[in-house]
This record gives C-alpha cells, sequence and structure tokens, in this order.
C-alpha cells in the first residue's frame, strides 16, 4: 500500500471538496458510538469550517420522506443549497452525487455521514478504488454500536482511505494563521463548537483586554 506521507498528502482546501451524507432523524437515533449531540455539534462545525474555507459542501440524505429531512442545523450553513435526496444507500452510485462532485474540479475527498459502517464505508471505499483521495472525518460520523464504527474505520484503512476529526482538518486548512480571514472565521468555529478550547480563547480574549490594575503607591 502507498503510504500517505509528505506535504502534498496534507489537505488544502482549494483541492477540498465535502460531502456531507444522511445526517438525518431515523440515522441518528440508533447512533451508539458516540454522543449524539456530539455528532450533531462535530457536523455542523465541519460544515461551518467548509464555510469558511470556501470548500465546496455537497448535502445529501436517503429517503428523507421516511428517514426524515436533513438536521437543520446543518441546512441553516447553507440555506440556499439544494440538499440531494437518493434512493440509493451508496452515495457513490447515486451519478448526481458523483457528477457535482466531479464538476467542481476538486480531487481531495472528504466523507461524513450516518451510518459509518454503511453509508460512510460504500462510499469511501469505491471512491477510494476509482482513484480519489478520500478522507473520512470520524467524529462528525457515528455508528450503530463502537464496535460497528471501529470496524468499518478499519476497513476503510484498509481501502487506502485517511482518517480525520474535524478540528484536524480545519486545522490543516488552515495550516498557517497569516491567513488572517480565514482564521477569524474559523476561531469562531472554534468558540462556538470546541468546548473548552473556546471557552479558554473567550477568557485569553478577556484577560487581554482588561487593564492591569493599579498596584497601591504606584502614584498610577
Amino acid at each position: 500500500m502507498t503510504l500517505r506521507n509528505g506535504l502534498d498528502s496534507l489537505l488544502r482546501p482549494e483541492d477540498s471538496v465535502l460531502v456531507l451524507i444522511d445526517h438525518q432523524p431515523y440515522q441518528l437515533a440508533n447512533v451508539n458510538s458516540h454522543e449524539p449531540t456530539m455528532v450533531v455539534n462535530n457536523t455542523v462545525g465541519l460544515a461551518k469550517a467548509a464555510k469558511a474555507y470556501d470548500v465546496p459542501t455537497i448535502l445529501t440524505t436517503v429517503i428523507a420522506e421516511r428517514g426524515g429531512n436533513l438536521f437543520p442545523q446543518i441546512a441553516a450553513v447553507f440555506p440556499d443549497q439544494e440538499i440531494i435526496d437518493r434512493t440509493f444507500i451508496n452515495t457513490w452510485q447515486d451519478q448526481k452525487v458523483v457528477d457535482t462532485v466531479k464538476a467542481t474540479g476538486r480531487k481531495q475527498l472528504i466523507i461524513a455521514g450516518l451510518w459509518t459502517e454503511v453509508c460512510v464505508a460504500m462510499p469511501a471505499i469505491q471512491a477510494a478504488g476509482e482513484g480519489w483521495d478520500v478522507t473520512v472525518i470520524t467524529d462528525a460520523s457515528g455508528g450503530v454500536s463502537a464496535e460497528a464504527h471501529q470496524v468499518a474505520i478499519q476497513r476503510m484503512i484498509a481501502a487506502g482511505v485517511n482518517v480525520m476529526t474535524w478540528l484536524a482538518l480545519a486545522s490543516e486548512w488552515q495550516r498557517d494563521w497569516a491567513r488572517a480571514e480565514q482564521a477569524a472565521k474559523v476561531t469562531e468555529v472554534v468558540v462556538q463548537h470546541v468546548g473548552g478550547s473556546g471557552i479558554a480563547y473567550l477568557w485569553e480574549q478577556q484577560l487581554l483586554n482588561t487593564p492591569v490594575p493599579s498596584s497601591p503607591g504606584s502614584g498610577v
């Protein structure tokens, strides 16, 4: 297997395209690999990070009439965007999704979805076999059990798929804090979706903007 290493193996926003798959009520109801609230939080954080870096994002559901609509928190990030509803369980067999991805001209394909062992594994393995540089965001995905999620990850890695968490991806996209415009946008995402790190950042800003109290007898 070809090792994934070197600078060119890192993900770049200008080469990335994100596909969010089946973040719907029916699937979330039986996610047991993660705390469901965190799956929603992480997926919304991922979506907002993609928007901050102008990464094209494809939203897709499977039979939404029965399985429920895309989580509204995700749809709100892309309010004017069509959500592609499929019948294929394997997203990569849906020609409209594939054509939409290809139209971006990007080759770093990033996938997150529910469930990991089904609706993520199938398109990730197929696309990797077709020559795409595939990355799965594991903490914006989830399976029906911890075992199902982990076995799916092992299966995908064996097929040549890269795996990351959403904050690691955002950091890789940023790469250089001199990219000030993107840094400001992603910092807001961190504040909203990265728990303790977001709170620590706000505290740091509070301290930096708090005048140092004068000491008695200093004459100040």
